[in-house]
């Protein structure tokens, strides 16, 4: 009984995504998850002009070269957490409360225990990975010093990323919007006082990125604990339900692998990168700095698109998975576009923000004039693989982006850039990859859509 007065009050409080105007909702969904990706990545851009204004293009360049790493490790258990959102959507649009509620204790645990994991695992292979990434002499110390000190806050991230992704499953966005934006002033707070004060230089951005983390981490749980709906969080009820796990798994470790290929092609890359200096280092660090902004966008709607996706699935409305692809689609381009258009455009002055080498901005500009164009292709990529994941075929989007991503930029490395060893090569490879992927996958999906479709009327008329 308690169960059943969960529904209530779950949809007086939060978006009904099975109802309602699909602009205006998916537009209510996104646009908080992007203002917290923004908050994310100022805070984030605020690290590396502390760092880079303060402690010079090395300490820069040592913290621009460990992304790759983190995203290779972590990739695979956020993926978890990307299975865990589904099944929570496709539960509640399903008005299966028990379940949702199961779905929520599993994934907490697993975000304490895989967190754990990922602290002691980083915490040995940080200097071996920068190893293999030819990460140059005069940056692999402070590199593997920053590295440590992230990855000993991994479940403190896991936490946050897990339970946030469930409050977005129930279309609750602005609660991690407030919870990041706490977390990221005290970041820069602490930034400004660690690297500028007390001159502790990468180490000070680290601290302060975990310490932040502990804030967002400690937010985020305390608001499950006080929710009134399926999604509520009891200490006590922390468990490992199997036939959840077995879901989660099915759902989350595809998107985790496929996240990770992302990461593993980005670590390859990398390493060419790193073979041309520690001032190419620092420019195109501080551009994947800049570029972070589109992709925030991009990711915004692609969220969107898989919450929307899963949840009509589970209501089973085909009409509306249609619509909440296309309305994410049209939506995450524009904003894709314009935020290309920006960063083109005003590209040195926002470089200029992050280092004060000359050299440096313009290895900065060759990335963002080579990778920002053809920008909107990620986006058509991106919504499409998200939607074959919200209606289930994870295992699908893997195998497309494993071919489509991972694969078409090794081959790029070991053929084009090989023959054309540039900068510009290098960037070219994400384009490739894009032109190639987006259109497999949009094919898959109205294919799988139109059988989808056959099925619901074909179950309609036997029970008619």
């Amino acid at each position: 009984m308690r169960l059943k007065l969960f529904h209530n009050r779950v949809h007086q409080r939060h978006l009904d995504i099975t109802t309602g105007p699909m602009g205006k909702n998916v537009m209510r969904f996104a646009l908080p998850v992007f203002f917290s990706g923004i908050l994310q990545l100022l805070f984030n851009a605020a690290d590396s002009i502390v760092v880079g204004q303060y402690s010079g293009s090395q300490a820069l360049a040592a913290v621009s070269s460990t992304g790759t790493i983190t995203g290779l490790l972590v990739c695979l258990f956020l993926g978890l957490s990307s299975g865990a959102s589904i099944l929570v959507s496709r539960f509640t649009g399903a008005r299966e409360y028990k379940s949702v509620q199961e779905t929520v204790h599993t994934s907490v645990l697993v975000a304490v225990l895989s967190g754990v994991f990922l602290a002691v695992l980083g915490w040995f292979l940080a200097r071996p990975m920068l190893h293999l990434m030819d990460t140059p002499d005069d940056v692999i110390d402070l590199s593997t010093l920053y590295l440590k000190i992230i990855f000993l806050g991994m479940p403190l991230q896991m936490i946050y990323n897990f339970c946030a992704s469930v409050l977005r499953a129930v279309g609750d966005t602005k609660r991690p919007l407030y919870f990041l934006t706490t977390a990221g002033v005290v970041n820069v707070i602490l930034n400004l006082i660690f690297v500028i004060a007390f001159k502790m230089s990468v180490a000070g951005v680290a601290l302060a990125t975990v310490i932040s983390q502990a804030v967002s981490a400690a937010l985020v749980v305390h608001s499950l604990m006080l929710r009134e709906d399926a999604t509520r969080l009891f200490y006590h009820k922390l468990r490992i339900h199997p036939h959840i796990m077995m879901k989660l798994l099915h759902l989350g470790l595809p998107a985790g692998i496929q996240s990770a290929t992302f990461s593993l092609s980005g670590m390859l890359i990398q390493s060419s990168i790193n073979s041309f200096g520690s001032v190419a280092m620092a420019g195109i660090g501080a551009a994947t700095s800049i570029g972070g902004f589109i992709n925030n966008s991009l990711d915004a709607f692609s969220q969107a698109n898989t919450c929307f996706v899963s949840q009509n699935y589970g209501a089973r409305k085909p009409r509306r998975i249609l619509r909440a692809v296309y309305t994410c689609l049209g939506l995450g381009s524009i904003f894709v576009v314009i935020f290309s258009a920006i960063t083109i455009i005003f590209g040195r002055p926002l470089l200029s923000l992050y280092v004060n080498d000359p050299a440096a901005i313009e290895w900065g500009m060759i990335r963002i004039i080579y990778l920002h164009v053809p920008y909107f292709l990620g986006c058509v990529q991106s919504i499409f693989l998200g939607a074959l994941r919200g209606m289930g075929y994870s295992i699908l989007s893997m195998c497309i982006s494993l071919i489509g991503i991972c694969g078409i930029r090794i081959i790029w490395l070991y053929t084009a850039f090989v023959v054309w060893p540039t900068m510009e090569c290098l960037i070219i490879s994400y384009g490739a990859s894009w032109l190639f992927t987006g259109p497999v996958a949009a094919i898959f999906f109205f294919l799988l859509y139109k059988r989808l479709c056959k099925e619901y009327t074909a179950e309609e008329l036997a029970e008619r």
